[in-house]
């Protein structure tokens, strides 16, 4: 059985992962970007239907992940490794504000976006709500909780406490940007790249203490 204080210590790191790379304070603006002059209830069809096709998105890596790394030969120790490097990336992205294909969507998917009339699947559900880091982020927290089905449970429950977080933040995205401004939001940016760095660091020297090079 579990401890309370096992559950915060799997809980706590999961939203924060999470949160940092589903990153729903860097989604927000861009999504008032993507839909000028959308009639209020067409914005809020947008960002219900982003938030439920990412969260089907991330729940069947979250559920799947482990079977499709046994099928293409990848151990987890090595998914670590790849998954710490590219979170670190993401960390660096976010701290100096460079906006790259980990954290954003790049010039070309922004001018396909906005020839598409709906944007829920492209590009808000994927690639900004599930994209490269928000899977691995996943992947690698369910992994780390193998074999305790209430720890998976945890980190289920924070995805979809974070995923109902940025769905709310979508919905309240222009009075968010009044309120914060763009200063505020980079400040929580940067806070949540070092946040993620950290992370990151984390699962790099957890997945080479699991491999063989310490082994």
């Amino acid at each position: 059985m579990v401890s309370g204080g096992g559950l915060v210590n799997v809980a706590l790191p999961a939203f924060t992962m999470l949160f940092v790379t589903i990153g729903p304070l860097d989604v927000a603006p861009m999504f008032i970007a993507l839909t000028p002059g959308t009639a209020a209830a067409r914005r809020r069809d947008f960002a219900v239907k982003g938030g439920i096709i990412a969260g089907l998105v991330l729940l069947a890596f979250a559920f799947g992940g482990s079977g499709l790394m046994h099928l293409l030969g990848i151990s987890f120790p090595a998914f670590r490794i790849a998954g710490g490097i590219l979170l670190l990336l993401l960390a660096i992205d976010l701290v100096f504000a460079h906006r790259t294909g980990l954290s954003s969507i790049t010039d070309s998917e922004a001018r396909e976006a906005g020839r598409e009339h709906d944007i829920s699947v492209f590009p808000l559900a994927i690639p900004l709500l599930a994209g490269p880091g928000a899977i691995t982020a996943v992947v690698l927290l369910m992994g780390s909780q193998e074999g305790n089905l209430m720890g998976q449970a945890v980190v289920i429950a924070m995805l979809l406490l974070v995923l109902a977080i940025a769905v709310l933040l979508l919905l309240a995205a222009a009075a968010l940007m009044r309120y914060l401004g763009v200063t505020g939001i980079n400040v929580l940016t940067r806070v949540s790249g070092i946040l993620l760095a950290a992370l990151a660091a984390q699962f790099l020297l957890d997945g080479l203490r699991q491999s063989r090079l310490f082994g």
